[in-house]
């Protein structure tokens, strides 16, 4: 009968155990999104683009902050993302300009190339 008891306590607490790994490692995944650039907003260092799904902003990181006003607005870029939950925006960590005119074709996260 203890056993049974412990299981039943110590159960969800392993269970606990072994999912909160994947949980944390899916809100810090990279994800791309191959979007037109709709809206830069300098001021709070953020990008509005577009899915198929929806429409939100990706934050800018400070490395690239001197070069979004390169990209050219409704030009399709193909951004990588950090996904860093639901309570902080998607940060870039590149992008590559894939239609329209730039002077900052491909950020590689540090300079543009």
């Amino acid at each position: 009968m203890h056993l049974r008891q412990r299981l039943t306590y110590c159960l969800p607490l392993l269970l606990c155990a072994v999912t909160l790994p994947a949980v944390t490692q899916v809100l810090a995944e990279d994800r791309s999104f191959y979007s037109p650039v709709i809206y830069i907003d300098k001021e709070q260092s953020q990008i509005l683009i577009s899915t198929s799904a929806s429409v939100f902003y990706i934050e800018v990181p400070d490395a690239a902050k001197p070069h979004i006003e390169k990209l050219p607005l409704s030009g399709l870029v193909d951004f990588v993302v950090e996904m860093r939950g639901d309570d902080k925006r998607p940060l870039i960590k590149t992008w590559k300009v894939k239609s329209g005119e730039s002077t900052c074709m491909y950020f590689d996260g540090k300079e543009c190339k």
